[in-house]
């Protein structure tokens, strides 16, 4: 074989080509792999081999320096003349195996030479095998010089230090965005091509990267493979328990350089620094909008198209959002496992347990640009500036009413449908919100955790609470922008506009007449069901307003003060 191999360079190309097909094919067979040689090459036919042998000692040498001979004497600098079928992309060299899931001319015993004892994991290299057991041992040799961190590979180590260094080598280059690491470099350059290149084999959803399909695949299989040490919940990706642990231990490893605030992730740390930054690179095709983050853009992005792709298993009901959905799965099971540390309180979501505890704080890091008023959410602090802007972006399909969140605009539509899912277990009433549902409850209940400074007041619900306290601040910060007149609420000053537009949005069905306000309608509709629901305690008298009402108590007051006089 050695001399066929030396004598090469002195055959045509037509029998040189020929006595490759049957070198490598006398190669695999003593390797016992598969042969793939003569398939690849006939695609190949064209080419002209310049070649340039080796001094081949051994079969072994042979065998891997053909290899390399082959994907080199096939291609000219510069050219890319391999194009494949499968993705009608050009390569260098033929490696049909890549898209087939193959190695090609790799042995079987190369394959599985190094094997966990551990976990039965097998790999190609020692190296590798390696740092896999250290994830079993926990052994971490790598220590950062300037946090302490410790690595299991170098390369990771290496990597992280550029945190502290800043640099940032590999550059897109569409946008000149520069990344740490060349594969998030890689994936980021697919969002401006929409290359989508792993694809789930169930449903055939397409992915940017091979983990974020893995992770699809286990929404199908239900796998949860790892576990939290303290309260056993179960995740699919070990990421998401790492950082749900963290929940548990209070560690926030990635700080804010700008203004210190701590984070859990590290994701959520870039999220929050696009607040410094204001950079919002991705943008909606169909509105123009612009967002901070690339799952933020997509999610809102349903909104246009409808799409409502995670659905309650328990009622069916869809969500735009996977989180939506499991929060609402909770109000079935009633699970509430984040707790207040101040008072006890639990919550569906950790995040709304931290949104509470700022309540106990004061803490309220998020000012207005307009009217340098604080919230404890970037997001309330959001839907508060639209106040200012007169930004309505989500609209009503079936009157084309303005609002400022989608969730008002949802809220509202149930008007229309006269859908109320929300029901309280007491009385039976129904409600369009979960959130009134328990406001209400709480009226049964005789439960007003909201207590005012001031005057010591209690109220059901926080907002009531904060419009109440308007009484003794004097704050009005609603303003009506035709006369600019104030309110302390801002229902008070859309009601108020409408004053100026004449606007009457709620229609009686039974004769026609139109109303400003809800409340105004409501105490028109007992006019025709002859509804009293306000009855005095004293002389059994009932009344259809409150109003009314009130003034029939001041009677017996009145006679009260009377008797008393005599």
């Amino acid at each position: 074989m050695l001399e066929t191999l030396k004598n090469m360079s002195a055959i045509g190309k037509e029998d040189n080509r020929f006595l490759i097909c049957l070198l490598r094919e006398h190669c695999f067979l003593l390797i016992d792999v598969p042969i793939r040689a003569h398939s690849a090459l006939k695609s190949c036919e064209n080419q002209v081999l310049e070649v340039k042998l080796s001094t081949y000692n051994e079969h072994g040498e042979t065998c891997s320096d053909f290899c390399s001979f082959q994907k080199r004497a096939t291609t000219s600098p510069g050219k890319k003349p391999h194009e494949y079928k499968q993705c009608g992309k050009s390569y260098s060299h033929c490696s049909e195996g890549s898209h087939i899931g193959e190695k090609p001319y790799v042995s079987k015993e190369k394959v599985k030479a190094y094997v966990c004892k551990q976990c039965g994991k097998s790999f190609r290299s020692n190296s590798h095998y390696k740092m896999h057991e250290r994830t079993h041992t926990g052994e971490k040799p790598y220590i950062c010089k300037q946090c302490g961190k410790a690595f299991t590979s170098k390369s990771n180590y290496k990597t992280h230090e550029r945190i502290h260094t800043g640099e940032k080598p590999y550059t897109c280059k569409q946008c000149g965005k520069a990344f740490r690491k060349k594969i998030h470099c890689q994936i980021h350059e697919r969002t401006h091509t929409g290359e989508k290149p792993y694809v789930c084999k169930q449903c055939g959803k397409a992915f940017m990267t091979q983990s974020n399909r893995k992770n699809h695949e286990k929404t199908h299989t239900g796998e949860k493979p790892y576990v939290c040490k303290q309260c056993g919940k179960a995740f699919m990706t070990q990421s998401s328990c790492k950082n749900h642990e963290r929940t548990h231990s209070g560690e926030k490893p990635y700080v804010c350089k700008q203004c210190g605030k701590d984070f859990i992730t590290q994701f959520n740390c870039k999220e929050h620094k696009r607040i410094h930054t204001r950079e919002k690179p991705y943008v909606c095709k169909h509105c123009g909008k612009a967002f901070t983050t690339h799952s933020y853009c997509q999610t809102h992005e349903r909104i246009h198209t409808g799409e409502k792709p995670y659905v309650c298993k328990q009622c069916e009901k869809k969500f735009i959002t996977r989180r939506s959905c499991q929060i609402h799965e909770k109000s079935h099971t009633g699970e509430k496992p984040h707790v207040c540390k101040h008072c006890g309180k639990a919550f569906t979501t950790h995040s709304y347990c931290q949104i509470h505890e700022k309540s106990h704080t004061g803490e309220k890091p998020h000012v207005c640009k307009h009217c340098g008023k604080a919230f404890t959410t970037h997001s309330y602090c959001q839907i508060h500036e639209k106040s200012h802007t007169g930004e309505k972006p989500y609209v009503c399909k079936q009157c084309g009413k303005g609002f400022t969140t989608h969730s008002s605009c949802q809220i509202h539509e149930k008007s229309h449908a006269g859908e109320k899912p929300y029901v309280c277990k007491q009385c039976g009433k129904a409600f369009t919100t979960h959130s009134y549902c328990q406001t209400h409850e709480k009226a049964h209940a005789g439960e007003k955790p909201y207590v005012c400074k001031h005057c010591g007041k209690a109220f059901i619900s926080h907002s009531q609470l904060q419009i109440h306290e308007r009484s003794h601040t004097g704050e009005k910060p609603y303003v009506c922008k035709q006369c600019g007149k104030a309110f302390p609420t801002h229902n008070g000053c859309l009601t108020h506009e409408r004053i100026h537009t004449g606007e009457k949005p709620y229609v009686c069905k039974q004769c026609g007449k139109a109303f400003p306000t809800s409340s105004s309608f409501g105490r028109h509709k007992m006019s025709h069901t002859g509804e009293k629901p306000y009855v005095c305690k004293q002389c059994g008298k009932a009344f259809p307003y409150h109003s009314s009402f009130y003034k029939h108590k001041k009677i017996h007051c009145r006679n009260r003060v009377h008797v008393s006089n005599e």
